[in-house]
């Protein structure tokens, strides 16, 4: 079982195949939707009183545990972008943290012997405020992004050092250790404390650096992407649902969780916003985990 912590959104997205309007996102959306295919999630999150009923419905029946989303007097985050054909960098158009703003993750006692813990890209002061409150789980990853490692560098550092897993994006790697060279900038990462590092490349696939060793897999080759919104949460989520229903930290799960994770990735992006993780059947996954083996066969 694993506890998530991260944003829930309503995401008003552009792009040159279609639009949407206020609808589900955040990191921790996204998370545990993408998780949920593997193992049971419980979230912790904030929403608004302007927050759609339908979008609770729509995580219950993934089976998601809401228990610890807080429902505040005020408004939803909300966040609006548009993409170019590029589809690699948004220009964001409006964010309102609204009662974002604000959120202060009080973790219920039942949870706090959860065995796996996601930490969502939220304020690195609010990580640590987590980490105090549960009572030492088994596996303990983080996601940050760059407004975090250019404002709290330092807290950002004190969640790194009592991680176990570090995800972040290219850039986001060369930014936190102030090197160009990924295996560089993994080295230094891996000297702070967490035993693997997972650096997102997008379209270009993904990296899993230890101590010991290095992986690298491509994404999944697909004909039509419509939205990357979400692309690198549900990545973090196919991942740690592998790893929690494994029970298994060895080194060829955390790379069999790469690829689940990248297949759940593949499958985002097919749609606008959340709508094709929301649609997805268990045993499209086996059937795109069994193509990707074949694809990457030699």
């Amino acid at each position: 079982m694993i506890l998530a912590i991260g944003s829930v959104a309503l995401d008003t997205i552009k792009t040159p195949f279609g639009r949407t309007n206020a609808s589900l996102g955040g990191s921790g959306t996204y998370f545990a939707i993408s998780a949920s295919f593997f193992t049971r999630v419980s979230l912790i999150g904030v929403i608004g009183t302007d927050f759609p009923k339908k979008y609770i419905e729509k995580m219950r029946l993934r089976n998601i545990d809401l228990t610890g989303l807080q429902i505040k007097n005020g408004r939803t985050f909300r966040w609006s972008g548009e993409y170019s054909f590029d589809l690699n960098n948004p220009k964001t158009l409006l964010t309102e943290l609204n009662v974002f703003s604000s959120f202060n993750p009080c973790i219920p006692s039942e949870f706090r012997n959860h065995p796996y813990l996601f930490l969502g890209n939220i304020d690195p002061s609010l990580q640590l405020n987590v980490l105090k409150q549960m009572n030492e789980p088994r596996l303990i990853a983080c996601d940050t992004i760059r407004y975090w490692i250019e404002k709290k560098p330092k807290e950002l550092r004190r969640v790194v050092k009592k991680a176990d897993i570090f995800f972040l994006n290219d850039s986001e790697a060369r930014e936190f250790s102030r090197e160009h060279n990924l295996k560089k900038t993994a080295r230094f990462i891996l000297s702070l404390g967490p035993r693997y590092v997972i650096i997102k490349k997008g379209e270009h696939g993904v990296l899993l650096f230890s101590k010991n060793s290095t992986f690298a897999t491509p994404a999944f080759l697909l004909e039509d992407i419509f939205d990357p919104t979400g692309a690198g949460d549900s990545f973090a989520g196919g991942f740690m649902g592998y790893i929690a229903q494994k029970k298994s930290f060895s080194e060829s799960s955390m790379r069999q969780a790469i690829v689940y994770g990248t297949i759940m990735a593949s499958y985002c992006v097919e749609g606008l916003g959340a709508r094709a993780l929301l649609s997805l059947k268990q045993n499209n996954i086996t059937r795109r985990y069994n193509e990707f083996k074949r694809f990457t066969q030699y």
